[in-house]
C-alpha cells in the first residue's frame, strides 16, 4: 500500500550510491547475494535475542536490496537477476519470522506459524499473478520499472519492514503484532486472489 510513495524517496539517494558502486566494477547479483547472507544473520541474532543488531541487519538487508535494482538498470537488468531478487526476499522474510520463533517458541511460535502462513498467502498470489500477467503482456505503471508485474495489496514491503523493525524495537509486543500482521496479509490475499482473477479474466471488479 505505502511503496508507491516510500520508493519514491528511497530511489534518488539509491541511485546516486549506485552510480558510485558502479563504477568499483561491484555486479548487481554480487549485492543480491551479499545483502542476503547479511540478512540470514537476523535468524541466530534474533534467537539470541540481540534485537537491536537484529535490526542492523535487516537494515542492510534492506539497503542491498536496492542498491542491487538500481545497480541493475545502470548496467542491464536480467531476468535471472530479476528471479534470484524476489526469491531471496520471500526467503529472508520468512526466516525473521523463523527467528522470533526461537527467541521464544513457547510464547511466539504459534503465532509465527501462522504468519508465515499469510505470508504464504501474499508471496503465492503475488507471483502467481506475475507469472500469467507477464504470459499476457500485462504491465502495471505504478511500478514501471519492476522486473517483473508488482502487484499492490494493504502488506507490502514498506509495511513488511515497518512491522519487522516494530517487532525488534518491542519484542515483547510480537505476539500483538505478529497476529495484526497476520490479518493484514490475509486481508491482502483475499484481494489479490479477487482482483487477480477478475483482470485475468478481463472483467472488472
Amino acid at each position: 500500500m505505502l511503496d508507491r510513495w516510500s520508493l519514491a524517496l528511497v530511489k534518488p539517494p539509491l541511485r546516486t550510491l549506485a552510480k558510485s558502486l558502479n563504477r568499483t566494477g561491484l555486479g548487481a547479483d554480487t549485492v543480491t547475494l551479499s545483502g542476503f547472507v547479511v540478512g540470514l544473520a537476523t535468524v541466530p541474532l534474533l534467537a539470541l535475542e540481540w534485537y537491536g543488531l537484529a535490526l542492523i541487519a535487516i537494515g542492510l538487508n534492506r539497503l542491498a536490496d536496492g542498491l542491487d535494482g538500481e545497480l541493475a538498470r545502470l548496467r542491464g537488468a536480467t531476468d535471472g537477476g530479476a528471479y534470484l531478487d524476489i526469491v531471496l526476499d520471500f526467503v529472508f522474510y520468512a526466516a525473521i519470522i523463523a527467528g522470533f520463533a526461537l527467541a521464544n517458541p513457547a510464547q511466539n511460535a504459534l503465532p509465527a506459524a501462522f504468519l508465515l502462513w499469510g505470508f504464504m498467502g501474499t508471496g503465492s498470489s503475488f507471483l502467481a499473478f506475475a507469472i500469467l500477467a507477464e504470459r499476457r503482456g500485462l504491465t502495471n505503471m505504478v511500478y514501471p520499472s519492476k522486473g517483473f508485474f508488482y502487484l499492490g495489496g494493504i502488506a507490502e514491503g514498506t509495511e513488511t519492514i515497518a512491522f519487522f523493525v516494530a517487532m525488534c524495537l518491542f519484542p515483547e509486543h510480537f505476539v500483538v503484532l505478529a497476529w495484526v500482521f497476520f490479518g493484514l496479509c490475509v486481508v491482502t490475499t483475499f484481494t489479490r486472489v479477487v482482483g487477480g482473477y477478475y483482470t485475468l479474466r478481463g472483467e472488472n471488479v
